[in-house]
């Protein structure tokens, strides 16, 4: 596969600058942290946290109300970044670091960030369109919102497998785990998980999957749809740090003769060797390399 060949040169590190994983996972902890500081200080200042947890996740937690999103838009962004519970932030992260380090490995970690946004984004919308929907959520749509990176790592667990469906974990245990069973123990949980109380979310989670799918397919065929995040996101550094732009590696050779072109090395007692040869057998029993020895000797003489 041309994608995996091109980028498993060198596996990329978790302590290492510009890795994606690294900041995703810094990103859903940093949230989880800011949510929940906000939620201590308001509960230590005014003693009413129950009556603001609610509100304080409503302003990064995907809304069920169209009216709603349309006052908080940011939220289709937020949401996919934003837990209410840490055991959910635990669980999510691991996951995300199972899936995402083979992404990394196998497609690079520029796939990484456009495939948890375009799933987080298909996602969100589905949700919202779904919500709106179904009569039993509709009528109760103060009451539901979406929050959680699930739907991202949905994509990305669907992307890599649909990348690289036989890859192998852990191969020290009978030649390996398929990705692909993991990927269905995954996909089984997180529905279990989810259950028939809110379908909207389950559909939620369904289309970020196919659109992980959807962003591999496209791989495939030569077309990556998130490069113009890579991009901007190079411009942006570029922006910041004229210093250090951003250049895409070339490599190409300017001169005219063959690169690593072998010669003969010219010496007397090599072309006495062949002259002999050619006494006793012909100049036809000599080989490629002898006679390339030969011209190019005479050349030398010339």
């Amino acid at each position: 596969m041309a994608v995996r060949e091109q980028n498993r040169a060198r596996k990329i590190l978790l302590g290492e600058d510009h890795n994606a994983l690294t900041w995703l996972i810094i990103l859903n902890a940093l949230f989880f942290a800011s949510i929940l500081f906000i939620k201590v200080i308001y509960d230590l200042t005014t003693g009413h946290l129950q009556s603001t947890e609610f509100s304080i996740d409503s302003w990064v937690a995907m809304p069920a109300e169209g009216y709603r999103f349309l006052t908080r838009p940011w939220t289709i962004l937020t949401y996919m970044f934003a837990h209410n519970s840490i055991w959910y932030l635990i669980s999510t992260v691991l996951w995300l670091w199972c899936f995402g380090y083979i992404l990394q490995d196998l497609a690079g970690n520029n796939k990484l960030f456009p495939v948890y946004l375009y799933g987080g984004v298909a996602g969100g919308l589905f949700f919202l369109i779904t919500a709106n929907l179904v009569p039993s959520i509709h009528a109760n749509a103060e009451a539901y919102s979406l929050m959680g990176a699930g739907t991202s790592v949905m994509a990305v667990a669907i992307a890599v497998t649909t990348l690289t469906p036989n890859f192998r974990i852990m191969p020290m245990i009978n030649g390996g785990i398929p990705l692909w069973v993991i990927t269905l123990i995954f996909v089984a949980i997180d529905f279990g998980t989810i259950g028939l109380s809110n379908p909207a979310v389950a559909v939620a989670h369904f289309a970020s999957g196919l659109m992980g799918f959807f962003f591999v397919y496209q791989l495939k065929r030569g077309n990556d749809i998130g490069r113009w995040m890579t991009n901007f996101v190079n411009w942006f550094n570029n922006l910041f740090n004229p210093e250090k732009k951003y250049e895409e590696q070339k490599f190409f050779y300017s001169s005219t003769r063959k690169p690593f072109e072998k010669k003969p090395h010219f010496s007397q007692h090599k072309l006495d060797e062949i002259l002999d040869k050619i006494n006793e057998k012909g100049y036809h029993f000599l080989t490629e390399e002898e006679k390339e020895f030969l011209k190019q000797a005479s050349k030398e003489n010339l």
